[in-house]
Parts: C-alpha cells; structure tokens; sequence
C-alpha cells in the first residue's frame, strides 16, 4: 500500500503549475465516442480515474493511447455498447458513458456506477431524463439497460436539481441525431461549458452553457468523421489545494495556469481569511498571514457558490485559524469522512448533520500523526494539514488521493515542502 510521509512545519513559497481539470476531462473523453475520428485532448493529467476512463473507451472499441502529455483517442471503430461491471465501478463518471453510448450505438448497458462514497448520488435524475427523451430503460441482473424507442424531435427536460453529470447525460445523447433538447435548471459548472465547446466542435450547435437553460442541436452521425483537438480547462480544486497549502503554512507563491474567473467563489473565501491576492491573466500571487482568520459560514453550492469539492480542503486551513469557522454541506451527505482523522492530528471539529463547527487553533500547529484518506478530497485535505503539523504526517489511502491529483507531491516539494512517496 503507497503511503505519503510528510515532514511538516515548513513555510512554503515558490510557484506551481495547475494541471487540467479531472471533472473537465472525463465527460469530455466520454465524448470522443460521439466523433467517428481522431480526437487529440492536449496536456491530459495521467490520473487514475483518467486510465479508468481509458479502459472504458478501449472496451467500447476506440484506440486510446498517450503521446507525451497528449491522450489521442481515434472512436472510429466503436463496436460494442456494453460496460462491464468492473469498468462502472471503477469511478463514479463512469455513468456519463450511457449518454454517449447511446447517441453513437442507440442503446446502451451497464451497471451502477462506483466512485468514492461520500454519500447518495443516485442516478435518478439521468434516467428520467433518458425516458423523456425517448429512452426505454429496464433493470435486469443488476444491469441497465438502455435502448432508443422512438425519435425525438423536440424535448425539454427540467431537472429537479442542477446535477453536472445529469446536465452532461443529456448533452451527450442530445449531441448525436437531429432532436432538439432544452434543459432547464441544468448545472452551470465551468465544466459544463467546456464540454459545450467540445460538442460545438464536433458539429453540435449548443447555446446556453453556463446558464440554467441549455439548448442542443444534434449532428448528424455522418458528420461527424473529423479530428477534433481540445485542451481542458484548468483544475479549480487542484489551484484551492495548493492555496490551501500556502494558507497553512503561512506562506506565499504563484498559482500558475489558473482561469480566474472559475475561482471566484473560492478566492473569495481566502480574502475573508486575510489571505492577500491578486491575479494577473491566469497567474495568482498569493500571500497568507501569519494566523488566519475565521470564515463567519461557508455553504456548499451548485456554481457559482463555493464548489462541495473545495469543502475539506478549505477546512482544513481553517482548523489553525483564529476563531470558530462554520461549514454546511448542501450537496452529499457524507462528506465529512476526513473530520475523524483531522481531529487526530489536533484540530477542533465537530459535526451535527449537515454542520460542521471548525474551532480554529489559534495559529498553534497541529500534530503529526498517522491518517487514512477514504475520499479523494479528504485525502488533499489530509495531505494539507500534514504541511503544517509538527513531527511527521503518514497518509494512507493514496488510491484515492491519486484520482484527482497528478505528482501533488513534487508540486508540493517544489514549494519548499518535504513529501515522499513510499511504494
């Protein structure tokens, strides 16, 4: 089992590079299926959940392979509209296949999806959807099994809750055909608007990214033999990772390759605790105090509030700050997993429910001590407390960690930090 061992109590400084967004690229690998031609995804981090998606796609029958940094995946010779149960469970984004699938192959069967277990997110949504858009859907022996029964020519679908990998479900099978398909509350995620360029570049007119209302135009199969060549946008949660890290250990650097208006939401957050920041282009200077301060509530949101993603790693920071800070978790139901585990190292939280009460250390250290991740972004949370902890900070559970995370170790190491990997 790989473990990371950290040395904390060192004051960071220096620059890192952000690497593109794991949340961008997965859906967006799901659509190279949509295109009978080659598809170029440039500097593509090499993360686990992306070599799962991978499999998937070389399951289905595409070729997909690295070259350098850059993942070229040729869809031309799909034959097959099964996922394996071994596949699904691999990772929860694994769902988003049935929507392109289904637009490539008119039908589609699968499993339930696996992921980290941070709570209900049930699939729900994604099959009213289908059925509203002509979709016939079964369960038999465990599977899902989906198949076209009639041509849609118009719908609209309204989802009860924006969900980002509903709102991605239906752009993906709405992409393919002559339909036209209105979605209303649908996610408003800088993800969801990415993949909306992707489909625009295979041939699909898509207007209303980034709004509750999206509407999409299909393409016709026949069109849609063509190179394609995308690069993602950059990882939002990877940036507040690394902001993190600077905040607890009172230090100061460059976030590179960041787009600043994604991390709004989150930077705002940062102010409040004293931290200094300003961005020029798609670089972050960022100063942290001495002790940071106390965040009155932080409310996790659909964007463009604070992202349930930055959650635990946020918090993390603000187990040293001066004061009590209060979190409520609006979005999954179980993702307070890597509180037991911070309190281990010192820090003061408790939880009822959806709240969390973060008595904040007052700038003293936290300790060092052992700690298992069992999500992945409790496992960047764990990995940032440990930064500041005195003595040495053992973090297990890494298979989760890497899903999300490419080499966040020598980034952090090129911070000034002391990290190693053990295998």
């Amino acid at each position: 089992m790989s473990k990371l061992i950290i040395e904390g109590g060192r004051r960071l400084s220096g620059s890192v590079i952000i690497h593109k967004a794991k949340n961008a690229i997965l859906p967006i690998l799901a659509a190279t299926v949509l295109n009978g031609g080659d598809n170029i995804i440039y500097n593509c981090p090499k993360l686990k959940d992306v070599f799962a998606t991978i499999n998937i796609l070389r399951h289905l029958g595409c070729v997909a392979e690295y070259h350098g940094d850059d993942l070229h995946i040729n869809s031309s010779n799909v034959c097959r509209a099964d996922i394996t149960p071994n596949l699904m469970e691999a990772m929860r984004s694994s769902v988003i296949f049935l929507g392109a699938v289904m637009a490539r192959c008119g039908h589609a069967i699968a499993s339930p999806p696996g992921g980290c277990e941070i709570g209900l997110r049930p699939i729900d949504l994604h099959i009213k959807a289908f059925k509203q858009l002509g979709i016939s859907i079964t369960e038999k022996k465990g599977e899902i099994v989906c198949k076209k029964k009639r041509a849609s020519v118009k719908d609209e679908i309204f989802l009860s809750f924006p969900s980002v990998g509903a709102t991605e479900n239906i752009m993906l099978l709405a992409s393919l055909g002559g339909n036209i398909v209105k979605i209303s509350n649908a996610a408003k995620e800088p993800e969801i608007i990415d993949l909306a360029n992707f489909l625009r570049e295979l041939g699909a007119r898509v207007i209303g990214d980034g709004t509750s209302e999206i509407i999409i135009s299909g393409v016709a199969l026949k069109n849609t033999n063509k190179l394609i060549e995308h690069t993602c946008i950059p990882d939002r949660i990877v940036a507040a990772t690394y902001m993190s890290a600077l905040a607890i250990t009172g230090g100061e650097g460059e976030v590179l390759q960041i787009n600043e208006e994604h991390m709004q939401p989150i930077t705002a957050v940062f102010k409040d605790m004293g931290c200094n920041i300003e961005v020029k282009h798609d670089t972050m200077t960022f100063y942290a105090p001495s002790i940071l301060n106390r965040v009155d509530y932080i409310r996790t949101q659909p964007h463009p509030g604070f992202p349930t993603d930055a959650q635990a790693i946020v918090m993390a920071a603000l187990s040293v700050a001066r004061g009590t800070s209060i979190f409520s978790e609006n979005i999954f139901d179980n993702r307070y997993k890597h509180i037991e585990e911070l309190n281990k190292m010192g820090a003061d939280v408790t939880v009822d429910g959806r709240i969390a009460v973060v008595r904040g250390i007052d700038g003293r250290h936290l300790r060092g001590t052992n700690v298992v991740a069992r999500d992945l972004r409790g496992a960047g949370a764990l990995v940032v407390s440990g930064l500041n902890a005195v003595g040495e900070t053992e973090v297990k559970g890494l298979e989760h960690l890497d899903r999300g995370y490419y080499d966040l170790e020598n980034g952090l190491n090129g911070l000034g930090a002391n990290v190693v990997r053990i295998n």
